[in-house]
């Protein structure tokens, strides 16, 4: 379960995160003002508010389009599964939109007009030679954010997703054995992360490998 929230979460936030980024980059009239209060917002608030809001705010949300809609959602058929996704989605999208954003923006903006000359659209260009540059870039610190997602799903139980933490809480509460069950929980958060650290560094190095083989040529 702490997998599959912070997979799904992580890939959905990097879809959200390049068309926030992108919003910004291009600033798109209304969206490119809504994608700087949206990221404000979700860097400047915890974690745990937002899983509350999510938990608290989409059931009235679907009162609201029952309402006003006449639409027949049912808040009680809602998994706490989707609350956690859409609020783990939420905040690691604001993050990753700024790191997007900052990797494209480090690359030379002189190749988009290299690609113009040569009749390519903004779309090619940005598919075929910025976006490359940009990730390998980018690939640390999305690593960094996956990683800190991971830690973060600890949180998750606030909204009844039975994960790793929650686990060691109802293991601890049955026994009373509180220290040993959160050891075990870092424990395995930990070989966790070391997995996915290493998995990086070798992904990183490969592309970093690849960098050096475009430049040489």
């Amino acid at each position: 379960m702490t997998l599959l929230i912070a997979v799904v979460s992580m890939l959905l936030g990097l879809i959200f995160g390049f068309a926030i980024a992108f919003c910004r980059i291009y600033r798109i009239p209304l969206l490119n003002k809504l994608s700087v209060l949206y990221v404000s917002f979700i860097r400047g608030t915890p974690l745990l508010v937002q899983l509350y809001v999510s938990f608290y705010g989409i059931p009235l949300l679907f009162e609201f389009a029952n309402k006003n809609f006449a639409w027949n959602l049912q808040s009680v058929n809602i998994s706490p599964l989707i609350y956690a996704l859409t609020a783990f989605t939420a905040n690691t999208a604001a993050y990753q939109s700024e790191i997007i954003r900052a990797a494209i923006n480090s690359t030379n903006l002189g190749q988009m007009e290299a690609a113009y000359s040569v009749g390519m659209t903004t779309a090619q260009a940005l598919i075929r030679i910025i976006l490359p540059q940009a990730l390998i870039v980018a690939i640390p610190n999305l690593g960094n954010t996956f990683i800190g997602l991971i830690k973060g799903t600890s949180l998750a139980f606030s909204v009844k997703v039975i994960e790793i933490m929650a686990v060691a809480k109802i293991i601890a509460g049955d026994g009373y054995r509180f220290l040993e069950m959160y050891l075990d929980a870092a424990i395995i958060y930990w070989i966790i992360c070391l997995t996915l650290e290493k998995l990086l560094a070798i992904l990183e190095k490969r592309l970093r490998r690849y960098e050096s083989k475009v430049n040489l040529s």
